[in-house]
């Protein structure tokens, strides 16, 4: 796994074999698949609440209030085709605009550390900011949220997963079910300890990896935002961009869930419902996977 410019080109990695696991925004994950790469999303990895949400920032002084008045407005996002496209296109249909207005809402790439700076010097007319960009906004004063994802979804919300492609899966069963249940235990583990041990333990990884890394945006840490018990994928996750997904023309019809994604390596999504997808080991029972990272 690596770190990559966006959540699209994290997965499209992993269906070129560049990499074996990568994370993105749900309708990615959906857009990708659908163009017949052969992946599947095993576990949510980040989601929205309300500690831990993307907002929509406009100037402190700025005339936009409403939907209508992004219209012919530059906003800037990280990527297009994502998680800010999504949320923004459903913020503009629910208020009302028609698809042809929604157009009319200029949704500019800006690397995320350079929104703030873009949006201050109204280069753009709004931005979308999240953790320690939008904190450090936020200290900084000025600016004020439009709107908000999880205002406009309702949360908390399960908004990606990690995806591993199907022969990797199907060659190593037990390796993805290690991986995958300890990516859940993590975040299970993060949900249910003090804020204060998590940011420690968090500082302690760093200085032991010795990267020459800043801890400095460890003290902006809030919530684990994954939303589901056990990071456990649901059939909402996906069917909840449904419409934004036929009205960009990725999908016409209905979703194949079980082609989507897998609990099948979660170990502690075990016993919680049916699981969908093909089995790579058949039979096989999860470990006993309680405790700690």
């Amino acid at each position: 796994m690596s770190n990559t410019t966006s959540g699209p080109q994290s997965i499209q990695s992993v269906a070129t074999s560049q990499t074996d696991i990568g994370g993105a925004f749900t309708g990615a994950v959906i857009k990708l698949i659908e163009a017949g790469a052969p992946v599947q999303a095993v576990i949510n990895y980040y989601g929205e609440d309300d500690k831990t949400f993307t907002g929509y920032y406009v100037l402190e002084g700025s005339p936009i209030r409403t939907a209508r008045d992004l219209i012919g407005k530059k906003v800037a996002v990280n990527t297009l085709g994502a998680h800010h496209e999504a949320v923004i296109t459903t913020f503009l249909k629910n208020s009302g605009l028609s698809p042809d207005e929604i157009k009319q809402v200029q949704l500019v790439v800006v690397p995320p550390n350079e929104t703030e700076q873009a949006l201050r010097k109204k280069q753009v007319e709004a931005g979308t900011l999240g953790g320690v960009l939008q904190d450090r906004a936020l200290a900084e004063g000025g600016v004020r949220a439009l709107f908000t994802d999880v205002g406009v979804i309702g949360g908390p919300f399960d908004a990606g997963q990690y995806v591993i492609r199907k022969d990797f899966l199907s060659a190593n069963p037990d390796t993805s079910r290690k991986l995958v249940t300890g990516i859940a235990k993590a975040i299970e583990w993060e949900r249910s300890t003090p804020r204060g041990e998590v940011i420690a333990k968090f500082e302690q990884i760093i200085a032991q990896r010795g990267r020459n890394e800043s801890s400095e945006a460890l003290k902006y840490w809030k919530s684990v935002g994954v939303a589901s018990p056990g990071s456990r994928i649901q059939d909402k996750d996906f069917t909840r961009w449904t419409d934004y997904l036929t009205s960009a023309g990725i999908i016409n019809g209905e979703l194949d869930l079980p082609k989507l994604y897998t609990n099948e390596f979660n170990g502690l999504a075990a016993g919680t419902g049916p699981s969908h997808g093909t089995s790579a080991s058949p039979g096989t029972t999860p470990n006993d996977t309680k405790g700690q990272p």
